[in-house]
């Protein structure tokens, strides 16, 4: 086994094999399948960071494709179940999803902005951000269940919000969180 083929490395690898496979779950209406397919990649996403720290298998590889396998995950879950005709239940409403991708690319161009003008790379998640994926994950779970299994989808309402206001705290929380990291850096 190459180094950077590690078992950690291979879950993240499994769960960008996933996201495919999830949208046709979607196409054709198979709820069940799509839940239990979402469901496990979001517990190999925690399962791949555990066994990278616990059995010293990070590498540069894994860096790089683990936040890629989750916002892809994320990002294809949001598009897809905000598009009508896809879902049982009415879609996940448009301005929850830009929200939570824009939040993303804001994110994503300001870091490249940063490293491009200043070299600066040490950029490393929040807690905030760690919980806005969280909800987001959770949002989509809840919605996925309300497809799969019939339930009333109105109290989805709530979970739209959450994600709302986690998605512009987490975001805003993101820049002071960045500036703190590049004042700490050595210079």
């Amino acid at each position: 086994m190459s180094s950077a083929l590690t078992l950690a490395n291979i879950l993240t690898i499994a769960r960008l094999l996933i996201v495919p496979v999830f949208v046709l779950s979607i196409y054709y209406q198979q709820f069940t399948w799509a839940l239990t397919l979402f469901f496990t990649a979001a517990l190999t996403d925690a399962l791949d960071g555990f066994i990278a720290r616990a059995f010293n298998q990070k590498t540069q590889l894994g860096t790089i494709l683990d936040p890629m396998a989750d916002k892809l995950l994320l990002v294809t879950a949001f598009v897809v179940l905000s598009t009508h005709g896809l879902t049982k239940t009415p879609p996940i409403p448009f301005w929850v999803t830009v929200t939570a991708i824009s939040r993303d690319i804001f994110i994503v161009i300001g870091a490249l902005a940063i490293n491009i003008s200043t070299g600066f790379s040490g950029f490393r998640p929040s807690l905030p951000g760690k919980i806005n994926t969280f909800v987001q994950i959770i949002t989509l779970v809840v919605f996925l269940a309300a497809n799969a299994f019939t339930l009333d989808s109105r109290f989805m309402t709530i979970t739209y919000y959450t994600t709302f206001v986690i998605a512009i705290f987490s975001g805003i929380h993101y820049v002071f969180h960045v500036n703190r990291l590049m004042n700490e850096s050595p210079k």
